[in-house]
């Protein structure tokens, strides 16, 4: 299974590559190909063969050459090639999402692990590194407990974001043109175009696009402590928007007219316009954060610090 999962992911991040390269002519050798994609050649001789079964590449003699661009359905789907690490964190998120979590809940990791279809150490290790931004507490004899998120928490994540997205953004910027990221990039795109004509009915398949854009923003910085800082950020922001359901649909049409905003900066490099559509989406995101935070479990008015946007008239709190 595990090798088959490197296959995988080995396949499509390949995909991601030629996605960007002009048809003709490839001439990466096996050696490169093995240290680019960090695999064995063993596993570059098998993606070799499923890109030339696809027809993608074909062969000129001795040399490679691309025939097509891939397409969507050329891909493995993203469940087949993630990382048992990966596995339990998408299932955690999922797992506080949608299990009606509340502070003071007494998180059981074999349970978890039942629940998930993993073992209890890749729970209990998912679940240590977690525990080290203050979401979980350990209890004295076994097991976790959900700490749940402030005012005064959520206003200092806030501060730690800012910094760390706008760094990843202007690191993003700076990768190389056939990156496989810029790929990415287009297709999240694209998504979001779709999803923004379908919103009346889709509106909640907003929180998943959402992650996958600030991840893989992210994941530029090239920084684990910066990819670390944005699993937690993933479950404090989705964990309590599900608590304020009143204005779902045009918060989320209005975060994707951001994100576009966004992308669109991302793609032209311009520092200072990313620097304006990335602060932007974040004081919204921020304001829903702190608004989904005042009616959730711990209740209370947001905590909003001195010399914010708030107090200069960008950002308001909620009445009441």
């Amino acid at each position: 299974m595990r090798a088959n999962t490197v296959h995988k992911r080995a396949y499509n991040q390949c995909l991601s590559s030629l996605a960007t390269r002009q048809l003709g002519p490839w001439c990466a050798s096996e050696a490169d190909l093995s240290e680019a994609l960090e695999v064995s050649r063993t596993t570059v001789r098998g993606v070799l063969a499923g890109l030339a079964a696809a027809g993608i590449v074909g062969t000129d003699g001795a040399r490679r050459r691309l025939i097509r661009h891939p397409v969507p359905e050329d891909y493995f789907p993203g469940l087949e090639t993630e990382t048992v690490a990966e596995a339990v964190e998408r299932k955690f998120m999922q797992w506080v999402l949608q299990g009606d979590c509340r502070p003071g809940q007494v998180v059981n990791t074999a349970e978890l692990a039942r629940l998930f279809g993993v073992s209890t150490t890749a729970v209990r290790e998912y679940l240590t590194r977690f525990s080290q931004f203050g979401l979980l507490k350990r209890r004295e004899n076994s097991g976790w407990i959900f700490a749940g998120v402030t005012p005064d928490f959520a206003a200092e994540i806030y501060e730690i974001r800012e910094m760390f997205e706008l760094r990843s953004a202007r690191r993003f910027v700076e990768l190389a043109p056939d990156s496989p990221a810029w790929a990415e990039l287009a297709a999240i795109e694209r998504e979001h175009h779709v999803l923004l004509a379908e919103i009346d009915a889709r509106y909640r398949d907003f929180s998943r696009l959402d992650e996958r854009l600030h991840r893989l923003i992210h994941d530029a910085s090239c920084n684990r402590f910066i990819r670390d800082f944005y699993d937690v950020i993933s479950i404090i922001f989705h964990y309590h928007y599900q608590w304020d359901k009143s204005d779902e649909k045009e918060r989320n049409r209005v975060a994707l007219r951001e994100h576009l905003d966004y992308i669109a900066a991302l793609r032209s490099r311009d520092l200072r316009q990313i620097d304006q559509t990335c602060r932007a989406h974040l004081r919204t995101a921020r304001a829903t954060l702190l608004r989904s935070i005042a009616v959730g479990p711990l209740g209370g008015a947001p905590a909003w610090p001195r010399g914010s946007d708030a107090e200069a008239g960008e950002v308001r709190p909620p009445a009441g």
